[in-house]
């Protein structure tokens, strides 16, 4: 027997893809819109809505990571623009004022945000129908400890409480300035409802109201201090925040809490619309406990309000880096990814290869291929489903994604 050949063998393509990861998968079985070639064979088709009424998802939201000029940001906004053709809505947090020709693609105007600027958001204005107090001083309490550095003590977190219902109880829609005045001069029953009078709860929450203030005549003031302002309308297909005159700001973390909230709020509406909120430079947000704590409730709830939530950074040790090992900010960070079904990894670093694969339980075969994606070719991990996808750019959505004008243009 020697030297002879072995007769050959026959497999499906199941017995080749549990031999070659990657290779000879079967399709996503649900309708979605096109995004590229699957490089192992088809089209690559996707929509998080169809995906979780298929059963193949048990939640929509999506991170996106991939080093600078790997194609992340290019497929963000043809996704986003593709989904809008479809009848989606999307709601943008954009840090760096980079979604301009793609709303005015859409037939809107950013919503550009700036201190002392034209435009204020309420990031307190809640849905009615329904008592928000409790998701209000949820988000002042983030806004509050991401200032201060840490966590509130029970006393100024319950000052705090008291200060959001008293000041919801004056006016149908609080706002932060109401907020600061009832944390300095409480009143006589929400002093008496904890067992204490009017100067000692005012001290209480005296420090929390002082970090505040930043956001009410401080450095930060005139964006969330205030109703929102008449004629921001969040009717259209695409509502783009710019928040690039702050990209630099040490408050940028929470300056996307406040925005994303305000955002939120108009979720809790209930409209029905089915929408895709973009939180690009998530970073900013995940490095403070309290602004980390909560949006990993945003994305918790994003299946009850119809919301496919897309937080986007560039590598994923962004998400350790966070913290410590055993910090919460790490162990919230890299809790979106059990939130976020789908992971969409662009090119990483060497470097990147081992944390990719610790954090969204690679193959060693698939982390080895995440330092030699070339440009515009994506790991995504569906569920526990993996494909490589070359993501498709048409001439005609060439000019809605550049980001290279300042680099080679003339």
């Amino acid at each position: 027997m020697a030297g002879r050949t072995p007769p050959p063998h026959k497999a499906t393509t199941a017995h080749l893809q549990a031999l070659y990861p990657l290779v000879g998968g079967r399709p996503l079985q649900a309708p979605g819109v096109y995004l590229g070639r699957d490089l192992h064979g088809g089209p690559f088709c996707f929509d998080p809505w169809e995906l979780y009424a298929a059963g193949v998802l048990t939640n929509p939201n999506l991170v996106v990571a991939g080093q600078i000029g790997k194609g992340k940001s290019t497929f963000v906004k043809t996704f986003v623009w593709r989904q809008l053709l479809f009848g989606r809505q999307a709601w943008v947090v954009d840090p760096k004022g980079e979604y301009g020709p793609l709303a005015e693609a859409a037939g809107s105007v950013p919503v550009r945000l700036r201190p002392g600027g034209a435009v204020r958001l309420n990031p307190l204005a809640g849905g009615p129908g329904g008592d928000t107090s409790g998701s209000r001083t949820e988000l002042v309490s983030s806004v509050a400890a991401s200032g201060l550095g840490r966590g509130l003590t029970p006393a100024e977190r319950t000052a705090l409480e008291l200060a959001v219902w008293a000041a919801a109880g004056e006016r149908a829609e609080p706002t932060l300035p109401a907020v600061v005045d009832r944390l300095l001069e409480p009143d006589a029953a929400s002093a008496a409802s904890v067992r204490t009078d009017r100067a000692g709860l005012a001290a209480d929450g005296r420090t929390v109201a002082l970090e505040l203030r930043r956001l009410v005549r401080g450095d930060l003031a005139g964006l969330f201090d205030g109703p929102t302002s008449p004629g921001v309308r969040l009717d259209g297909h695409l509502v783009v925040l710019d928040l690039s005159a702050l990209y630099d700001s040490p408050g940028l973390g929470i300056l996307m809490t406040c925005a994303v909230a305000w955002l939120q709020a108009a979720v809790r509406r209930g409209d029905g619309a089915k929408r895709l909120v973009i939180l690009d430079e998530a970073w900013a947000v995940l490095h403070d406990l309290g602004t980390a704590r909560w949006l990993q409730g945003s994305f918790k709830l994003a299946r009850a309000h119809g919301v496919a939530n897309l937080a986007v950074v560039h590598r994923l040790s962004d998400l350790r880096a966070a913290g410590s090992a055993t910090s919460q900010q790490r162990l919230l960070a890299e809790g979106l990814l059990a939130d976020s079904e789908t992971r969409v990894v662009f090119g990483q670093a060497p470097s990147e290869s081992a944390a990719a694969r610790e954090l969204l339980g690679l193959t060693g075969t698939e982390a080895a291929l995440l330092c030699h994606l070339r440009r515009g070719v994506a790991l995504w991990k569906v569920g526990d489903r993996s494909f490589l996808v070359e993501h498709a750019v048409a001439p005609s959505e060439a000019a809605l994604v550049d980001t290279d004008t300042a680099m080679v243009g003339s």
